[in-house]
């Protein structure tokens, strides 16, 4: 079956941690890079991290320093490491393959 199946999400306080995993089955993983995204009540989706398939990395203002973006080819999983947490982190959060495929997303909450 062609998915990205999305995990890790939850309640955090803030400064906390959070490690999200994206699975994929069904692609080429190791050709195409990976993204994660996020859409905060009343905002646009952001485009926050990105790994290629040469394991380069590009972040968002918002979130470089904090976050972290890698990807094991072996597991076919992209994760998405996020340290310091603020409350305008708080998000849906979605993986998405150039390949054309998207997670089907996991909420984030930070709060006290």
């Amino acid at each position: 079956q062609v998915q990205l199946m999305e995990s890790g999400g939850g309640l955090v306080q803030p400064g906390g941690s959070l490690t999200l995993s994206c699975a994929a089955s069904g692609i080429a993983f190791n050709d195409y890079g990976m993204s994660w995204y996020r859409q905060a009540p009343g905002e646009q989706r952001e485009l926050i991290a990105t790994i290629t398939r040469d394991y380069k990395t590009n972040y968002s203002e918002s979130v470089k320093g904090r976050f972290t973006i890698s990807r094991n080819n072996a597991e076919q999983t992209v994760y998405l490491q996020m340290n310091s947490l603020k409350p305008e982190d708080t998000a849906v959060y979605k993986c998405y393959s150039h390949y054309g495929l998207w997670g089907q997303g996991t909420r984030v909450t930070i709060s006290s």
